[in-house]
This record gives structure tokens, sequence and C-alpha cells, in this order.
């Protein structure tokens, strides 16, 4: 297994963190904002938020497909609020939720993605290193074909 991010230093490309995650060689996992443009890398376009990016139309998004029962719970993402110095604890919790039915089912249709191909998970937060996505992106790296 390989974890890279876009370039060296900050991980940033135009103001843009990507975060990728290859499996294997050929199992590609990346992490981006829903804001960014689909770029010819992206495969499969999936938005990993429970609710819709305020501001950005079904169009412009450009997804594949909206997976929100894999997003954490309301209450879950409200006491996490992206406050960084919780990261650790919101991964704990959210890993536990995502073992309950309906988000256990939907990490599956996920996984089967990133099987088929190249899988980008989107999300609206600034800061896609300390989202959701980026819990599910390493989940996905560890789980077996």
């Amino acid at each position: 297994m390989v974890e890279a991010s876009a370039n060296s230093g900050s991980g940033k490309r135009g103001g843009t963190t990507v975060r990728e995650v290859v499996l294997a060689g050929t199992l590609k996992v990346q992490v981006r904002r829903v804001y960014d443009q689909r770029r010819a890398d992206d495969g499969a376009r999936v938005l990993v938020d429970r609710l819709w990016p305020r501001g950005l139309t079904k169009a412009k998004a450009d997804l594949d497909r909206w997976c929100k029962h894999v997003a954490p719970s309301t209450a879950l993402r409200r006491w996490y609020g992206h406050d960084a110095d919780r990261f650790e604890e919101f991964t704990r919790r959210y890993q536990a939720e995502l073992a309950e039915p309906e988000p256990a089912d939907a990490l599956a249709r996920l996984t089967a993605l990133a099987s088929n191909g190249t899988l980008t998970l989107l999300t609206a937060t600034r800061e896609p290193e300390t989202s959701e996505a980026a819990v599910l992106a390493d989940l996905l790296r560890a789980s077996p074909r």
C-alpha cells in the first residue's frame, strides 16, 4: 500500500487539497472538494456529505453519486464542527457509526466502486484532510478487496 499526496510539501495543488490512496498499484481513492471541477483522473465522483453543499447546483457538482447514508450522523457532525483537535475522536466515533446497517451497506457500495477503478470522494468542507471523506479513504485503503 502506498499513500501519496498530489505534491510534496503542503499537499495543496492550486489551493485544493488532494489526497490519493493507492492500493497494490491499482486501487486509487482521492479526496477532493465538491466545488472543484471534474478532472480527467477523477473516475467515479461521489459526494459523501449528508447535506447538499451550499450554493452548488447539481449540474456544477458533476457527480456520479451522492452517498449521504455513509455520512456521519447529524449529532456527530455538529459535535465535531471540523475542530482539528477533535479529529481523532471524531474518527473513532464515525467508524463506530459506520458499523451500523445502513452506513455499512453504503460503505460496501463505495468499496465496490473503488474496486472498479478510481474513486474520488467529495466533501464541501474547507479542510478535506480532516473530514469524513478522509476517514472513508483510510477505511477503503485498509479494506480487503
